[in-house]
């Protein structure tokens, strides 16, 4: 019999923890702050929302790892990071030159999420 439940994951657990805590600070941030991003105020306000909602299930998720979810959550950021660059510098929005900072240095803390979980994945097969 197969699980889906990961065992002996302690650097995944402590990814999935972290980019759960990282995710909802980043989120009440971008509610409490109305940083000049250039980013339009409703969008900012969307994706905090959004993010204080997805840290705490990615840190529920980091209390007991289950295969299949933890590959949503990488696919996900891996989504988020491509995103983040191209809000960053497609065009799409005026974004300003802290706006430019401030999304490529997420997207980069993301990347490290990724790897992170990757690692813990593979250390846990």
């Amino acid at each position: 019999m197969t699980t889906t439940r990961v065992h002996h994951d302690g650097l995944l657990r402590f990814a999935l923890k972290l980019d759960g805590v990282s995710s909802g600070g980043l989120g009440l941030l971008a509610l409490l702050l109305d940083l000049p991003t250039g980013l339009p105020r409703g969008l900012v306000i969307g994706l905090g929302a959004f993010l204080v909602a997805y840290g705490v299930g990615v840190f529920l998720l980091g209390l007991r790892p289950i295969r299949p979810l933890v590959a949503v959550v990488v696919i996900g950021n891996s989504v988020w990071v491509l995103d983040s660059f191209l809000t960053a510098f497609a065009g799409w929005f005026p974004v300003t030159g802290l706006g430019v900072f401030l999304i490529v240095a997420q997207a980069v803390a993301v990347l490290g999420f990724i790897t992170l979980q990757v690692l813990g994945l593979r250390r846990s097969a």
